[in-house]
């Protein structure tokens, strides 16, 4: 272990549960033939584990958390605090102290564009949504699709599935769909896409389609319904500025979606909402970020099927690679933040399998894989507590997940 650390060595208690945890092996690998465990409460109901399980091996690093307790808080960092952009999770973590949070742990999260930072699945941090989608954002897949997302709803409960961005412009009774959100949905003939400031100060050009973007001024909002006032010219052209205090309805091609926002009158009031297909528990959701694939359904290890679910890519699900996952319990009321080290002689990392066998032992019910390779990290009460394996060692990702103390 690093210097700087609180409490080490071995505890007893904890062998003990591990050792229970595993006498169910998961199908095709055996239990751990040797588990070396430190274990450090950060906060009451808060505690951190690592582990070596000599059967790979596999260095393995642990948070758990119980979310019944009012003073711990997750946050949804992006990196730099913009849509876009690359950020150290360590650096993440140290802007949130410098801003008064007392930061209890922090893991890397959702894969994002190498060049330009951005998330690939829907975003939403502090009750904003920063992105929206109905089709992951992503490359790599094999088919398009909606990738597994995870996130808190009102009432402090963690959730997880496959969401689509659900979301329409409503003005004098006129229901507008809006198919993106702070996102040019340039593969289809026709759309409507809402650009925040979030975006930047301009929407982006678009020259092979139609175009008309109006311009609307926040006026308050009512649960997930934003209320705008709009106001200025129809533009028909795209590149419009964006207001600070509001934002930009874009619509895209020749068709009906075009007239409707072209017949927006000025000032009058427009209703934007936001949610998602499927819903996401209790009220509009405080947090919501991306992975791929889900691992574990209703306790049962799911990751064979990511192929075919999520259109997962085999030399990433079956080969063994350094992994960070999310997950939490059968009731709820308790999170399993994951990561283990790999490409490296003291740990070789995990398949998909082996992860969701793992997370099921320390008590996950759901689970999801984030971004692994050199992005998996952890950071513990402001240290890097695992060893990432880009050769120039932590890398900066596109976003976090933050355990803070209130």
């Amino acid at each position: 272990m690093r210097r700087g650390r609180v409490t080490f060595g071995y505890s007893f208690v904890s062998l003990l549960s591990f050792a229970a945890a595993c006498r169910t092996p998961a199908v095709g690998r055996a239990a751990p033939l040797f588990a070396r465990v430190t274990t450090e409460s950060l906060a009451p109901g808060v505690t951190y584990q690592h582990w070596v399980d000599s059967s790979g091996p596999f260095a393995i690093y642990l948070v758990t958390v119980d979310l019944r307790r009012a003073d711990i808080e997750l946050r949804h960092e992006r990196a730099r605090d913009a849509l876009r952009g690359r950020e150290k999770p360590s650096a993440m973590v140290k802007r949130a102290a410098d801003r008064g949070a007392r930061v209890l742990a922090a893991i890397n999260a959702d894969f994002f564009n190498l060049a330009s930072g951005e998330n690939e699945n829907n975003q939403v941090i502090a009750g904003e949504w920063w992105k929206g989608l109905k089709v992951t954002d992503s490359p790599y897949d094999t088919y398009d699709n909606a990738h597994i997302q995870f996130g808190i709803d009102a009432a402090r409960r963690p959730f997880m599935d496959r969401y689509l961005l659900d979301a329409k412009a409503v003005a004098r009774g006129v229901a507008t769909p809006i198919t993106t959100l702070n996102f040019n949905p340039s593969g289809n003939p026709e759309g409507t896409a809402l650009y925040t400031s979030r975006y930047g100060s301009k929407t982006p050009f678009d020259t092979t389609r139609q175009t008309a973007e109006v311009a609307m001024i926040a006026a308050g909002r009512r649960g997930d319904t934003l209320l705008y006032v709009r106001r200025g010219a129809v533009s028909r052209s795209s590149g419009s500025s964006i207001p600070g205090n509001g934002a930009v309805l874009a619509a895209y091609g020749a068709g009906s979606r075009l007239r409707e926002v072209q017949g927006m009158p000025d000032g009058d009031t427009i209703r934007v909402v936001l949610t998602t297909l499927p819903r996401t528990g209790l009220g509009a959701p405080t947090i919501l970020m991306g992975g791929w694939p889900r691992i574990l359904r209703d306790g049962q290890d799911v990751a064979v099927d990511a192929p075919t679910v999520e259109g997962t890519i085999s030399r990433n699900a079956e080969t063994r690679h350094p992994r960070s996952a999310i997950g939490f319990s059968r009731d709820s009321s308790t999170l399993f933040l994951l990561v283990v080290d790999g490409r490296t002689r003291k740990s070789v990392g995990m398949t998909l399998v082996e992860l969701a066998a793992l997370m099921r032992r320390v008590g996950a019910w759901q689970a999801m894989n984030f971004d692994g390779g050199g992005s998996s990290t952890m950071i513990v009460n402001g240290t890097l507590v695992n060893m990432p394996s880009d050769s120039t060692g932590e890398r900066e990702v596109g976003n976090a997940l933050l355990l803070v103390r209130r």
